[in-house]
């Protein structure tokens, strides 16, 4: 099977991208052709705001572009991991003019949201589910906090759904959980369309043993991701385990602050393979995120590395992680509540060090390369039957 794929990378490499490179490197390694074209956020600066406003609801340039790659190439399918913001969801039309037909994973939640994750204000919000644009996103500038900014979205996203984009361009959409598939489906989505999909690690890591003494963090530093509820519950904490925190982003000065006198060390930006050797040596990795997630990488890399993990229980880590099986649940955004957690962990290690073997074995049976691999390959299957029993296009 052929594959041209389709990303946008960010700015600060984040898991999107390390799914999308492990998914082009699967495909390859088990002999299916695969194409990458990628745009990078870096680009916006010389395109300038109102140029890539623009491009952000319709680009000519990338439907020329796809379209002629389609043309001339001898693609089986189009797999769109993140068109926004350079993309564009012209490039489906360039798929529907060529005849290939599109598999779009949905990484976050920006088909119903303007900032991806359901958050506002430090909490959940779900003012724009299934309406027919998040105009509420705009009035209380939900993407960086800029108006003008969160219009451009609402209006790529109601104009789209107005065309049907959503509902008609795109033969099959990729969830990573239930959890996201069932917002979707509230969003209006169309529920036949959406297959469930997780991410996966590719080769499997060797697991860890624990016994570093440490909790561990990694991820963005960024409010909806629970930092703030994390820093306060370790330093509220009687005798906790020291807290080491990997990552970055807008809350880093607070983390910093954080780290003075107290159990809390902060490493900054860890490659990879750093991770997978601290989530190897931690007790326990803290997920305390209070938005909705869509997946949650480091909950998986956790696994692999037979590393329990203590999550908030809102979205998909309530379901991903079983509670006294392959880690701990507390209540979302609750401080005493994560203080308590902590607390009972950092006096019973030996008892979170059992589930290891319940962690990895999480990790064998869902998150591998080979079981990723069978379910992509059915939903390709399905997106080409769906465009064969479509009407052919006219090709130029």
């Amino acid at each position: 099977m052929h594959i041209l794929m389709l990303h946008n990378r960010y700015l600060v490499a984040g898991g999107e991208d390390h799914a999308t490179a492990a998914e082009v490197a699967l495909l390859k390694e088990y002999g299916h052709p695969v194409e990458l074209l990628e745009h990078d956020n870096r680009e916006i600066e010389k395109l300038g705001k109102t140029r890539t406003a623009f491009r952000t609801v319709w680009s000519p340039d990338s439907h020329h572009v796809i379209y002629e790659k389609l043309r001339t190439g001898s693609f089986d399918l189009l797999h769109v991991q993140n068109f926004f913001p350079l993309w564009s969801p012209s490039v489906y039309y360039a798929a529907e003019r060529a005849g290939v037909p599109v598999v779009q994973t949905l990484h976050n939640y920006r088909l119903m949201c303007v900032n991806a994750t359901f958050f506002r204000d430090g909490h959940l919000c779900e003012d724009c589910l299934g309406k027919s644009a998040p105009w509420s996103g705009v009035v209380h500038g939900c993407y960086r906090e800029n108006r003008a900014a969160s219009a451009v979205l609402a209006t790529m996203v109601g104009w789209h759904k107005l065309l049907g984009t959503w509902k008609n361009k795109v033969q099959v959409y990729v969830a990573l959980t239930e959890f996201a598939r069932e917002k979707y489906v509230a969003g209006g989505l169309p529920e036949e369309k959406i297959m469930v999909k997780p991410n996966f690690i590719h080769p499997a890591p060797a697991p860890g043993n624990g016994g570093g003494g440490y909790a561990l963090y990694v991820g963005r530093l960024s409010p909806e991701k629970g930092i703030a509820t994390m820093l306060e519950a370790w330093k509220a904490a009687a005798n906790p385990i020291p807290l080491k925190i990997a990552g970055d982003g807008p809350l880093k000065d607070l983390v910093l602050a954080a780290c003075s006198g107290s159990s809390i060390e902060y490493l900054g930006s860890k490659s990879p393979v750093e991770v997978m050797d601290l989530m190897r040596a931690a007790e326990f990795l803290i997920f305390p995120s209070e938005c909705y997630e869509t997946m949650g990488r480091t909950m998986i890399e956790a696994f692999a590395a037979g590393t329990p993990v203590v999550a908030a229980n809102v979205g998909p880590p309530a379901s991903m992680v079983i509670h006294g099986k392959t880690g701990f649940h507390y209540r979302a955004a609750d401080v005493s509540a994560l203080r308590e957690q902590v607390e009972w962990c950092s006096r019973h290690l030996q008892e979170v060090r059992s589930l290891r073997g319940n962690a990895r074995k999480a990790f064998e049976e869902k998150y591998t390369g080979k079981a990723n691999l069978e379910m992509l390959l059915a939903i390709y299957r399905k997106a080409l039957a769906a465009s064969s029993e479509s009407p052919s296009p006219a090709q130029d």
